[in-house]
């Protein structure tokens, strides 16, 4: 990382400001883990194929292994241990729990992030299947993930409380 001084770099991650000095180019996947302290993310790739790696950067998913930190200077990221509040899973943490759609767990924060975008907003992509398909999982065959996310999605609410 020659070239470049480090830099004061804010973000709110988890619903809480972080500010450091460090490389601008640093990976944001590691400055997550080894700076921010928060283990959750996982690496997989290293290259952006795989999705173990993903978070929600302002809502969407990114994979955190090929965004620089400097492009995450003031805005808002989520990790998987983000998504519970007050004590309570979030529905898809939750699915996935009971429904069996975690095995080794590499690819399982990534997969529940990518998930929790379509959640959250269902107009960012066609379905489900399109929504984790940047997410690889080498354990399952995605039939328990697939159906844990469903679970999820057929018990969420809308935003005036109705289930859809």
């Amino acid at each position: 990382m020659n070239g470049f001084q480090k830099q004061e770099i804010e973000f709110t991650i988890n619903g809480k400001r972080w500010s450091g000095r460090i490389h601008p180019m640093k990976r944001l996947l590691d400055a997550i883990r080894e700076d921010v302290g928060l283990k959750g993310t996982k690496e997989g790739c290293g290259e952006g194929e795989c999705g173990a790696c993903t978070v929600l950067l302002d809502g969407k998913p990114v994979m955190s292994c090929i965004v620089p930190v400097c492009q995450v200077h003031g805005h808002e990221i989520i990790t998987i241990e983000g998504l519970e509040e007050a004590g309570k899973l979030h529905p898809l943490q939750e699915s996935f729990l009971r429904d069996g759609g975690a095995q080794c767990g590499i690819c399982t924060p990534g997969m529940i992030l990518s998930a929790t975008a379509y959640y959250n907003d269902p107009r960012i992509a066609k379905d489900l299947t399109e929504t984790i398909s940047g997410n690889l999982c080498r354990c399952t065959g995605y039939t328990k993930i697939f159906s844990a996310c469903q679970h999820a999605m057929e018990k969420r609410e809308c935003c005036c409380g109705e289930k859809k």
